[in-house]
């Protein structure tokens, strides 16, 4: 509904609902939408007074949460403060213009300008800016740019970003992506922040508004064939023009942007293309929170947001390829998929169990982890992995334990390749994370077991009958969580697999391990003790990943655990059990007619080698793999 004063300008211009500047307004639900498409200033609320007066006008009747401008493709979309002070000035115009005309026309085009007036003078005018909240709305705020700093997002896509970099934000990195677009890492008095320039930020209004019509001809149907299919829809719309003079250079640009947004991940694979982010969880509601990232050992939020419609597809997108069911009869994902040509594991809650649908993705770096590698950026030390190096060789049970987040699976993974190679292994994981592909192109013998929980799905448990089926070797089991922890102890009880036994386990501890699998699961005292090592990690307060205890089950017990290393001095240093001969595990590993002293001297040889694989940058996979070989 339009004010008087905006039905007389629209019978004396003849524009039906189009504002002077070129505007029209329109409520949806608390979301008042601008379209801009025949206004000069393109709906600019922060630089065109014009263009604030047309939406202030449309607040004089009713409160909107948002403000959404649309023009050539692009979405612009004001939200809290900026809104506040749009919504104070149009309840302000409405209750002083039979006052004062002249001041309500001021406030209309200049918010600041007329709160400014307003609340200088004594009269009833002061009190109507109090009253309405255009007092409040305006007293902290200098001037429009940052005051009016809209969400900028393509009409095509399901994201929006933040522009404006943060106001305490000091810039420490810049970042050019393989993808083209721009990474910029701030501090901030908090957590830090991470601001994405994604193509098509900077798109002029010509391209913006191909972009738009190309996708409608994707999404229409009149345009189909697979990964082609955004490039001829551009050609099409092209064509269709009067002058077809777009250069080569700005169409690639284009097919790029609209084949992220129509047929790719979006701004996922924008933020996968930075090496050093690892994490984005998106959490609910997502159209509220902006994403968050975890870059090295630091999480803090980004410029990014997903809009619900965005959310929703990334739903049915996973739904559809883990081929699980994800609703409110089945609120929780797990699926993998690839996104940029890194590995990511996805996790998903909904409703009933979170308020509306949230994602955490973790990606898994392009080359496997190997022990040199966690050595170099401090996770454990030389002689703590010459232990874990020599216990897998040699066929030891090891359970790696800690809290989500510590670094589970990557010391998993990085113990993979210290297996002999003639070892047959096999993998057994729900969702796929450990290197098995890699691990398969270095010429190890790696098979790999899907695990899942739907209905028809390999059971956990069947999954490791089935393993002790598939050929004696190494076991290897990505999270130990369920019934099939009874068929795995009952298996190495008996001795029915020959080799290593390595999995991952929430605990922080071997106690806490011994509760979670003994108490929880079902095992029983004696099948568990036939553990030999249970290694703890943790995730310290700066977010370092890292080893905190290295303990064993001594003589097979199923408790006593005694610590052959932890951080009790701060560093991860060797407790001495090693050193004083009375170490189970030591005892356990010697092979026939070899001396405790001769197993303790395997162990300084290989730290030495950790050491120098570390000093020479020899820490990928494939010179980890060599040394491997020269070994066998």
């Amino acid at each position: 509904m339009q004010t008087l004063r905006r039905r007389l300008t629209a019978i004396v211009t003849d524009e039906g609902d189009t504002d002077p500047c070129g505007c029209t307004t329109a409520f949806d639900g608390e979301t008042l939408q601008v379209d801009a498409s025949a206004c000069e200033e393109t709906g600019q609320l922060s630089t065109s007074a014009d263009c604030r007066e047309t939406v202030v006008d449309a607040l004089t009747d009713r409160d909107a949460a948002v403000v959404s401008v649309q023009t050539a493709g692009v979405e612009r979309l004001y939200e809290s403060d900026g809104v506040g002070l749009l919504v104070a000035a149009g309840r302000f115009v409405e209750a002083v213009r039979h006052r004062d005309e002249r001041l309500a026309k001021r406030t209309a085009r200049d918010p600041l300008a007329g709160a400014r007036e307003a609340t200088g003078r004594a009269d009833a005018v002061s009190d109507i800016a109090a009253e309405t909240g255009l007092a409040e709305a305006a007293a902290n705020a200098t001037e429009y740019e940052s005051m009016l700093a809209p969400r900028v997002g393509l009409t095509i896509s399901d994201w929006l970003v933040d522009t404006s970099p943060p106001p305490d934000g000091k810039l420490t990195d810049v970042k050019e992506l393989s993808t083209g677009d721009t990474a910029r890492l701030y501090d901030t008095n908090d957590t830090g922040r991470y601001v994405l320039a994604p193509l098509g930020q900077r798109l002029d209004d010509a391209d913006a508004a191909l972009l738009a019509r190309a996708y409608e001809q994707l999404a229409t149907g009149l345009i189909d064939g697979g990964s082609r299919a955004p490039r001829r829809a551009l050609r099409h719309v092209i064509a269709e023009g009067s002058d077809d003079t777009t250069p080569s250079q700005t169409i690639e640009h284009l097919v790029r942007i609209l084949t992220r947004h129509t047929r790719g991940c979006g701004l996922l694979s924008a933020l996968f293309a930075d090496p050093e982010l690892s994490d984005v969880f998106v959490t609910a509601p997502a159209h509220e929170n902006q994403l968050r990232v975890t870059v090295g050992d630091r999480t803090m939020p980004t410029n990014v947001r997903l809009t619900d419609r965005g959310v929703e597809a990334f739903a049915a997108r996973y739904r559809r390829e883990s081929g699980r069911g994800f609703s409110r009869a089945d609120p929780t994902l797990d699926a993998a998929t690839t996104i940029n040509g890194r590995r990511v594991r996805v996790a998903g809650v909904t409703e009933p169990v979170s308020d509306g649908i949230a994602f955490a993705f973790r990606a898994h770096d392009r080359d496997a982890w190997t022990l040199p590698a966690l050595l170099a950026n401090q996770t454990l030390t030389a002689d703590a992995g010459a232990v874990l190096s020599l216990a897998v060789e040699r066929g030891a049970a090891v359970l790696v334990a800690g809290p989500r987040g510590a670094g589970k699976t990557t010391l998993l993974s990085a113990l993979l390749p210290e297996l002999p190679p003639t070892v047959r292994t096999i993998v057994i994981e729900d969702a796929p994370e450990l290197p098995v592909s890699q691990l398969q192109a270095h010429g190890r013998d790696v098979q790999a077991l899907r695990a899942a929980s739907e209905a028809g799905d390999l059971s956990a448990t069947e999954a490791v009958r089935t393993a002790l089926r598939l050929g004696d070797g190494a076991l290897v089991i990505g999270e130990i969580r369920g019934e099939e922890a009874q068929s795995l102890y009952e298996a190495m009880r008996v001795g029915a697999n020959s080799e290593a036994v390595l999995g991952t386990v929430h605990g922080d501890g071997a106690d806490a391990v011994y509760d979670r699998v003994v108490t929880d699961l079902g095992v029983s005292p004696t099948s568990f003790g036939v553990t030999d090592l249970i290694v703890t990690l943790e995730r310290t307060a700066a977010g370092t990943r890292r080893v905190s205890t290295i303990e064993e089950v001594p003589d097979g017990q199923s408790d006593g655990f005694a610590r052959l290393f932890d951080r009790s001095t701060g560093a991860l240093r060797s407790t001495g059990r090693l050193d004083r001969g009375n170490a189970t595990l030591v005892e356990t590993l010697c092979r026939p007619e070899e001396t405790y002293a001769e197993v303790r001297q395997a162990l300084t040889d290989r730290s030495e080698k950790l050491n120098d694989f570390v000093r020479t940058d020899r820490t990928a996979l494939d010179a980890v793999t060599a040394r491997r070989q020269s070994r066998s």
